[in-house]
């Protein structure tokens, strides 16, 4: 029997706020979260890219310093927007046994493995940090999150790149199908600003490098998009099975009503130029909905403004949606955040909600002149989804071939 898998709680740390509220209105007024880097190093290997969209508030901010020395960055975000899903769903009374967790993250403790390779060679072996394994490992984030909330019936992190934290999400919609869990907090994280990944990505000719104008460099879809931009935060959701949500009285803001993995197989880093493991993400997505692709209202594009994967993608959503694709009011929300990598699946399903929630697209922001390549109904503005039901699906696709799309519906 089918079960109704309901989001209850939302968290989100992120370029654009602190908190899901601050967030999403930062969002809605086309603000953008890039901004030149203020960090020595930035000058001392004379990186190429300059700015990227950093967290809006630091994470020593919020935790309790005993706890954050504990915890990579990546972590400490992932904590912070647990803390606030978890506050927003009311605290749930459920038995740690019924508790599970399903965490993302792209690369995982990166600051922590390389600060201690500069101690190590600096300072000596002496030096180094016990916990330095403990919080560098990518599974860091979801026992830090399981172990705050006692959750005891699974701790599974994902790492498939920019696709991660959409698979936790798909993945915690099947485990709570599956009976192996009451309530399962989910979602992705990463803190990945750094010299090593910022030359890389440059390198490979990934980053916008319009050092001049940060807030405008990300620009999906547009003409003269020229890369994407770091970015770095975490966001967390509460799934539960409609029962026990009504059973206890929470407020629901949508359902989870399906998702789609799936592999291209194509190349490490370039996506299938037809879209073929995308496709296939979106309608398995669609079929596990028991939705038509018609009945889609609103998407939630990966998009990342890359001269190559902006196009790959619009080719896909083509073939799905056929000439209606050009009706379905889009949102390319990395415009605004920037790039969060395995973070960035679980802002956008955020994003997602709460566009089914105000009934309203966010808008997508720095589009100098529509590619004529990719015509999507995508604007500068937020635009109106109008009042009766609602079906989205939100997209995720990273190195290695990694495709994830949920299914979200309105209630």
């Amino acid at each position: 029997m089918t079960k109704k898998i309901v989001v209850t709680g939302i968290g989100a740390s992120s370029p654009l706020g602190g908190t899901v509220p601050e967030t999403w209105d930062a969002l809605l007024a086309g603000v953008s979260g890039a901004r030149t880097l203020e960090h020595d190093w930035v000058a001392e290997y004379a990186l190429p890219v300059t700015f990227a969209a950093e967290a809006k508030v630091r994470p020593e901010e919020v935790l309790e310093r005993p706890v954050a020395k504990r915890l990579d960055p990546s972590s400490q975000f992932a904590l912070i927007s647990a803390m606030e899903a978890w506050a927003d769903a009311g605290s749930p009374d459920v038995a740690p046994e019924r508790l599970g967790v399903d965490y993302a993250t792209g690369i995982g403790g990166l600051w922590t493995l390389l600060d201690a390779w500069d101690t190590l060679r600096e300072r000596g072996p002496r030096r180094v940090m016990p916990l330095t394994v403990p919080m560098l490992m990518p599974n860091a984030a979801s026992a830090a999150v399981s172990m705050h909330f006692e959750a005891r019936a699974f701790a599974h992190t994902v790492a498939s790149a920019c696709a991660s934290s959409t698979e936790s999400l798909v993945n915690a919609y099947n485990n709570l199908q599956a009976g192996l869990a009451d309530v399962i907090i989910a979602g992705g994280t990463e803190s990945a600003i750094h010299p090593i990944t910022m030359a890389s990505f440059a390198s490979m000719q990934a980053l916008s490098k319009r050092n001049d104008d940060p807030g405008s460099a990300s620009r999906p879809y547009s003409v003269d998009r020229d890369g994407f931009v770091m970015g770095e935060g975490a966001a967390s959701l509460v799934l539960e099975t409609e029962e026990h949500a009504l059973a206890r009285g929470a407020k629901i803001y949508a359902e989870i009503v399906g998702g789609g993995v799936t592999a291209d197989s194509y190349h490490i880093t370039a996506n299938d130029p037809q879209g073929r493991g995308a496709i296939r993400a979106v309608n398995l997505a669609l079929a596990q909905a028991g939705a038509t692709a018609d009945e889609v209202t609103h998407i939630n594009a990966h998009a990342t403004s890359t001269p190559v994967g902006d196009p790959a993608e619009y080719t896909a959503l083509r073939e799905v949606f056929g000439e209606r694709i050009a009706e379905i009011p889009v949102s390319a929300t990395k415009a605004s955040t920037g790039h969060l990598l395995g973070g960035t699946g679980a802002l956008e399903a955020v994003f997602t909600i709460l566009a089914l929630r105000d009934r309203v697209a966010p808008p997508t922001i720095n589009i100098t002149e529509l590619d004529p390549a990719i015509p999507l109904s995508v604007s500068g503005t937020a635009q109106p989804l109008g009042s009766g039901p609602q079906l989205a699906i939100s997209n995720s696709f990273g190195f290695g071939g990694h495709n994830a799309v949920v299914a979200i519906r309105s209630v």
